[in-house]
């Protein structure tokens, strides 16, 4: 399984949304807090993110946010990109 990695806040409701989800499909990620290493929000960007939480990530393929995730479960597209 590819790499995830979740560009997120503690109290953003999307990356709450983003973490129960990985969590519900046990999908493991690396969650890096921007709240907390604002240092991080401008690696974010400059990996090619959004300005807005969560940026996810899978192997070197940018999702986007959360509900880009819900869009890649729903079409069936997550698992390919997952494996």
């Amino acid at each position: 399984m590819k790499p995830v990695v979740v560009y997120a806040t503690r109290v953003c409701p999307y990356c709450v949304g983003a973490r129960r989800f990985l969590e519900e499909r046990e999908i493991p990620y690396e969650e890096i807090a921007v709240d907390e290493q604002p240092e991080k929000r401008v690696e974010m960007r400059q990996r090619g993110g959004g300005h807005t939480v969560p940026q996810i990530w899978i192997g070197e393929t940018h999702v986007g946010g959360f509900t880009d995730l819900l869009a890649l479960d729903r079409s069936g597209r997550l698992a390919a990109l997952l494996d």
